[in-house]
């Protein structure tokens, strides 16, 4: 009797799963996204909710905070765990459309924002 086999890691696909067909339509990132995608972001107090005109753009608030309630809702507090986590999860792929924010961008958006992060929160409550 033999084994079940995955597929050979050079083997292409005709058609290729998409990040849309591997999280499912009932999950928690879904939420998130909804969730985030609703909210006021200036009137909340998060800086830089419009880019600016100048210099090299930043990340959105909105995809750091996605990325932070995920983290808290998995119990993930450590920057760096989350940095890894975004190139490794494919739930995280989904909902930051595969952006990989570096720990030190993920920590300072927590520090420059932590009444407004508070008050969205509270806001989903």
């Amino acid at each position: 009797m033999s084994h079940i086999l995955g597929e050979g890691r050079g083997q292409g696909c005709l058609f290729p799963v998409t990040l849309v067909d591997l999280v499912p339509a009932d999950h928690m990132c879904r939420v998130i996204d909804a969730f985030v995608e609703r909210l006021n972001m200036e009137e909340l107090g998060f800086e830089r909710a419009q880019s600016a005109e100048t210099g090299r753009p930043g990340y959105d608030p909105r995809d750091l905070l996605k990325l932070y309630l995920y983290g808290y809702l998995n119990q993930i507090r450590s920057f760096r765990c989350l940095e890894a986590e975004c190139r490794r999860n494919v739930e995280l792929m989904w909902l930051l459309g595969r952006l990989y924010p570096d720990h030190k961008s993920i920590s300072e958006f927590r520090r420059m924002h932590r009444e407004a992060v508070v008050a969205g929160v509270r806001h989903m409550i």
